[in-house]
This record gives C-alpha cells, structure tokens and sequence, in this order.
C-alpha cells in the first residue's frame, strides 16, 4: 500500500512527464496464447483466469490507487498471421469499466486453434497497438505464453525493426512440462522476451495456476515502474 501511496503521490506531482500524458498512468497491453499447443480446455482456463484476476480485490485496489486511470487492450496471438484483438484501448475509469472488460474476455472465444509459435510477431503487433493507443506515462505488454518461438522472426528482430522506445515487455510463462522444448521455456522468456528496465517473469505451474499468476503479475505492473524512471528511460533494453 505504501508503494501504491508513493506512485500517487509521484503522478498527482507531475513528475517523469505525467502532464504530456493523457490523463493516464499506464497503457497495458495483455497478451494470450492461442497457439496449437493451448487445448480448449487450457484455453477456457487461461480466459477464465484472466477475466478473474482483472477482478480480484487486490488487482482492483491496485487499478485505482492513484488519480490518473490505466488504459487497457487485451488480444489474443499464434502464428505469424494470426492475432486478434479482443478488448481495444480502455480507460479504466470506475469498477463497472472493469467489470465490462473483464466480461468481454471471459466471453471471448479464440480466433484460430491450429497456429504455430510466433513470439515475435505477437510482439510486433502489440508495438503496433501503441502506435494508436493512448499516450500515457508508461507503456508495458504483458506477453503470455506455453511455448518458445517456432515461426516466423524471433522476439529480438521485432526490437529491432519495431517501435519500443518507451515500452517494457514482462512476461507470463505457461509452464506445463507437456514438451520437452518446454523445460527451456522459462530461460527463453528471460533470455529473449523480457524487454526494458523492471521488466520481470511471472510463472504459472499449468493453466490451473493462470489466475493466480496473472494476479500476482497485475498487482505489480500496476503498482507502477520504478519511482522516477522517465518515459524516455523506459524504452532500452534491459539486458
């Protein structure tokens, strides 16, 4: 509570170029999975969860403690043509805004089940959501995944060729052990995915754990960056 005290405190001041932003903290974009390798019933979970964790009192308490509200996209990704927005931009403004989004995901179903791996295209479509999203004082993408990258450009070549200035990437790995490709899916993520300064790694043991590893994650993306870290800092690569 006290971080949540000193973030508001930090914004309502103006400090790291709060008043150039639209009147919003944080720009956050989550992304899921819908690769080959999610079953339907791993899918439902991975919604389900989702649509929870926007729900649960600790994450609503961290959405509104401070003045300026979080603008939130939510979309779905696989192959290297294959993503698919299923929330646009959102200012969460009051609970009921929440609750609207949070319904909306739960309700959702997948666009595509038979796609490959392709991280760095994902990527590549969420730095694209920015480039029309709101221009808030921080921008973060939290990329979801069971898998490593099987198609298409890997994460790197999408830092490169894309706009991430002023973009952390954290990610949510899926470990579910089902491949043996997956016992190296946590050291690729840190290794390849991970973008920018704070960013970090959530771990769900298996899509039964999804709920409670989105909430730990949300809880902390939205408890806000680093005290006076600037937009213009936010951007280099962490590594």
């Amino acid at each position: 509570m006290a971080r949540h005290a000193i973030l508001a405190a930090t914004l309502a001041a103006g400090v790291g170029g709060g008043a150039a932003a639209d009147n919003c903290r944080l720009a956050l974009a989550l992304a899921m999975d819908v690769s080959s390798s999610v079953d339907a019933a791993e899918d439902a979970l991975q919604r389900g969860g989702l649509a929870s964790a926007l729900l649960a009192p600790e994450v609503q308490t961290a959405f509104f403690a401070a003045p300026q509200p979080v603008a939130l996209a939510v979309y779905e990704w696989s192959g290297r043509f294959n993503q698919a927005l299923l929330v646009d931009w959102t200012l969460i403004t009051d609970r009921a805004t929440l609750l609207g989004v949070a319904e909306r995901v739960g309700r959702s179903t997948r666009s595509t089940n038979e796609s490959p791996t392709a991280l760095g295209h994902a990527l590549a479509y969420g730095s694209q959501l920015f480039r029309r999203g709101p221009d808030c004082l921080f921008r973060t993408i939290d990329m979801a995944g069971d898998g490593e990258n099987n198609e298409g450009y890997r994460p790197a070549s999408a830092y490169k060729a894309f706009p991430f200035e002023g973009v952390v990437v954290n990610g949510l790995v899926i470990n579910g052990g089902d491949f043996e490709a997956e016992t190296g899916l946590i050291q690729f993520y840190q290794d390849e995915v991970l973008f920018g300064p704070g960013a970090f790694l959530e771990i769900a043991q298996g899509f039964e754990d999804y709920e409670r590893a989105m909430r730990r994650k949300l809880e902390r993306e939205l408890a806000g960056p680093v005290i006076g870290m600037t937009p213009s800092r936010a951007g280099t690569d962490g590594g």
